[in-house]
């Protein structure tokens, strides 16, 4: 184990500077630092789209002692720029696994720091906020660590979109239960057909529209609302689906611009997430950043229709207005803070929610929101 690691020294814009142990790419990296509550799926989160630009504070102490595997992966890659854990293991022990984490991070060039005291750190950011900081195993120096930071972008300040959506259309065929134990004796029929917008679209979330019986076509980010709408006139798709997605949802101007043209079409549309975000911004009104955002696979989130309390994931910096509701009806609440997780616009046929229904990792009780989708295209096909 010795030999596998390396000195890192990290410098935190709060003027923080760290040393620790790096068992991942060696490198001088840039990103935000955040934490997360999850017990589990270290593998999912890193590789979520959501993470790009993001160093990853985990507070479960024991990270590594299942290896990882290639089915278990959210998309191609791992997206974080790097993971900060308490302890990490090498030797892994899990019928599943096909590697080490510390393989798949130098694989995918990126940073692991390990035996610091992540508890100072989530803390740390509990009480400022999400910070940007540089991790480097090349440079020790405090103050070149510091320049460096200083000289480079902020994450709101980067289209990460560009780099996480998929660069070409594609079908998406694969549903929830494909490789699962509790695997259905014939394929979901398909009911309603959607197209996908690719803002960084976890993999989870395209098996749960296919095993909700829906037929899946994803399109990169660039994407124009006059083919949709033409596709959606013609019937041979019945509705939009917005993905979640990395970054700063104000920096996306193109897109707000095509999305606010299918709103005006009255296509069916559903938000996770990013794409929560996008539909506010696009019907007039912008997000704000939360100080240091929702991260994990335990917040309480009410069904403001149901009463009920469904346990959930999350993965977001930024939240919609309050205001919001002059033109859409709250169906869900975050019980932490009060925030927006869920709206139904009036008289329109949209809705959105901010928590992850598709989980991975994290709990399924919101996994009926994409049954909805599906009653709720078929109830307004032209």
């Amino acid at each position: 184990m010795s030999d596998l690691l390396k000195k890192v020294y990290i410098y935190i814009e709060n003027g923080t500077f760290l040393e620790a142990n790096s068992f991942g790419s060696d490198d001088t990296v840039v990103g935000e630092i955040v934490f997360n509550t999850s017990l589990s799926g270290y593998q999912e989160i890193m590789s979520d789209p959501s993470y790009a630009g993001q160093f990853v504070t985990f507070t479960m102490p024991e990270i590594g002692n299942v290896g990882v595997n290639n089915e278990d992966m959210e998309s191609g890659f791992f997206h974080a720029k790097g993971m900060i854990v308490r302890k990490y293991h090498e030797r892994h022990s899990n019928f599943r696994a096909e590697d080490s984490l510390s393989n798949f991070l130098v694989k995918y060039n990126v940073m692991g720091i390990c035996d610091i005291d992540t508890r100072y750190l989530t803390k740390m950011i509990r009480d400022e906020g999400a910070m940007m900081m540089v991790a480097s195993t090349k440079i020790s120096d405090k103050d070149e660590l510091k320049r460096i930071l200083e000289r480079s972008a902020r994450i709101e300040e980067v289209n990460y979109i560009e780099q996480v959506s998929t660069k070409n259309a594609y079908m998406h065929t694969s549903s929830t239960y494909a490789n699962s134990e509790f695997k259905y004796d014939m394929p979901p029929v398909e009911e309603a057909k959607i197209v996908v917008i690719d803002f960084g679209v976890k993999r989870n979330i395209l098996n749960e529209l296919v095993g909700a019986g829906i037929g899946v076509e994803v399109v990169p980010n660039n994407f124009l609302a006059e083919d949709l709408i033409s596709k959606y006139n013609s019937k041979s798709i019945d509705g939009v689906f917005l993905s979640n997605g990395p970054g700063d949802p104000l920096v996306l101007k193109k897109e707000q611009v095509e999305i606010k043209k299918l709103i005006d079409a009255k296509i069916p549309m559903f938000g996770i997430c990013l794409g929560h975000q996008l539909l506010s911004i696009s019907h007039g009104y912008d997000t704000y950043k939360l100080k240091f955002g929702h991260h994990g696979g335990n917040h309480p989130v009410k069904n403001v229709k149901t009463g009920l309390v469904e346990i959930t994931a999350q993965n977001h910096n930024y939240n919609v207005p309050d205001n919001i509701v002059e033109i859409a009806e709250v169906t869900h609440s975050n019980l932490f803070d009060n925030t927006i997780e869920g709206l139904k616009y009036n008289d329109e046929p949209i809705f959105s929610v901010q928590h992850h229904p598709e989980a991975s990792p994290g709990p399924k009780e919101s996994a009926y929101i994409f049954t909805q989708f599906k009653t709720m295209m078929k109830e307004n096909r032209v």
